[in-house]
């Protein structure tokens, strides 16, 4: 099994934290986001991961790609990086892995998490991974047959088709089948909004009468932009300490604290008059003295005090003082 992950964008809508390590590498609950979503794909798949292929744009630098070849390693899998050197969307993006697409193969777009518990279709030719949702005329959603096998696919639907939103993830059994289609659709200059799409090969395949089925996922948690990256990192932590996993590190040194979990708190993190919790995720080396943070994503090396901090979201090496609530600094900010 192979697992291909466009991750080009450095994620604008979560400036100024994209702004010195691009979206995926943001931690959520101590691990980065496409080190959670891959992982999670190995442990639902429970397969032998072969390869783990990463597109990237190519200024992300030689500390990312060892971060995404130490991600690849830690599954006992080959680590692949690819480029995309133009915006020009999701299929052009995945041909940019072209050389990795070949079997069984796993694509997943980089800023989306799940939680899911169910067991791979091996006689379908590709399983697209769906969410029940209250609102389908917000997403992009798959039509279904009487034989519940995917029909077809409808972005924002101003009719009801199904409750039943794509959320970025799809298992092809062929991936040179997916190969083909693409390479078409960008022969033929197919474009949409200026982009080559996914959907263009995928509707090719069904058209053939390829056999598509829903996967459906339990929970699906998104980190578009900071609120919503805030909350994914609370609903993390919530499910890992439920399974019984304890995130706060031995080696954190604790004057007049307390710690409501859930919490991630990373190594050698000094919390003096605190109150920590719930649903907060600490960086290692970070400082705090005389505040209380719930609700909150902080990363490395970082100073606070005096601060009641809620919804918050800080970066690497910044400085806060002060009385702010929902506040959002990126790294090597400083207010006090």
């Amino acid at each position: 099994m192979k697992i291909i992950v466009p991750m080009a964008g450095r994620g604008s809508r979560l400036r100024p934290h994209t702004l010195t390590i691009p979206k995926p590498l943001i931690p959520i609950a101590g691990k980065p986001i496409v080190q959670r979503l891959v992982e999670d794909i190995a442990k639902v798949l429970d397969q032998e991961i072969e390869e783990v292929a990463f597109i990237i744009k190519d200024d992300f630098g030689p500390e990312i790609e060892a971060k995404l070849h130490e991600i690849a390693k830690n599954l006992n899998a080959k680590g692949t990086i690819c480029y995309q050197d133009k915006p020009l969307g999701t299929g052009h993006a995945i041909m940019c892995a072209k050389e990795s697409l070949s079997g069984p193969c796993v694509i997943a777009y980089a800023d989306t998490l799940f939680k899911a518990d169910f067991n791979l279709d091996q006689t379908a030719d590709s399983v697209i991974w769906v969410k029940q949702v209250d609102q389908p005329e917000a997403y992009g959603v798959v039509k279904l047959n009487d034989e519940k096998n995917i029909s077809g696919l409808v972005e924002k639907p101003k009719e009801f088709v199904s409750d039943l939103a794509v959320i970025g993830i799809y298992y092809f059994k062929k991936g040179e089948e997916l190969k083909a289609e693409l390479q078409k659709v960008l022969d033929a200059n197919i474009l949409h909004g200026g982009e080559y799409q996914i959907n263009d090969g995928i509707k090719a395949m069904m058209a053939q009468g390829k056999k598509f089925v829903p996967g459906k996922v339990d929970e699906w948690m998104d980190c578009g932009n900071k609120s919503v990256t805030v909350e994914t990192n609370g609903r993390m932590l919530q499910f890992i300490y439920e399974e019984g996993e304890d995130l706060v590190s031995e080696s954190v040194k604790s004057e007049n604290s307390a710690i409501i979990q859930p919490c991630y708190i990373g190594d050698n993190v000094v919390l003096k008059n605190a109150k920590i919790g719930p649903n907060v995720s600490i960086g290692n080396g970070t400082v705090i003295e005389n505040s209380t943070i719930k609700n909150s994503l902080i990363q490395t090396n970082s100073v606070i005090k005096n601060a009641n901090l809620d919804n918050a979201m800080i970066g690497n090496f910044a400085r806060f003082d002060g009385k702010f609530t929902e506040i959002s600094i990126g790294d090597y900010s400083v207010l006090e």
